[in-house]
């Protein structure tokens, strides 16, 4: 008939256990190194100069936060390991659900 009706011939390749492994570890190591870089990040200098000349008050930036580019990647790095994580966690979870009638 065929080579595709032969039976016993051809099996069917069944996905490789370390593949399962890989995505929680790429996830886990994107949340490291994203907190990392955004730690080592944290203490940036950087100045300004401003002139408003007829102002008579000082300007106070009192509450202001301000964020470094390495940090803000740290952090982006960061929170795409989590969803990583959480996509994994999600997957398993639900690949080993039972199916409701």
């Amino acid at each position: 008939m065929g080579e595709n009706n032969t039976s016993g011939e051809h099996e069917t390749p069944k996905p490789a256990r370390i593949s399962a492994a890989i995505l929680p570890l790429v996830g886990l190591v994107a949340v490291l190194v994203g907190c990392f870089v955004a730690w080592s990040n944290a203490n940036a200098t950087f100045g300004w100069f401003a002139y408003a000349p007829l102002s008579n008050e000082v300007f106070t930036g009192n509450g202001i936060a301000f964020v470094s580019q390495g940090t803000q990647i740290g952090l982006a790095v960061a929170v795409t390991g989590l969803l990583v994580l959480a996509f994994w966690a999600g997957y398993r979870i639900g690949k080993n659900a039972k199916p409701t009638n």
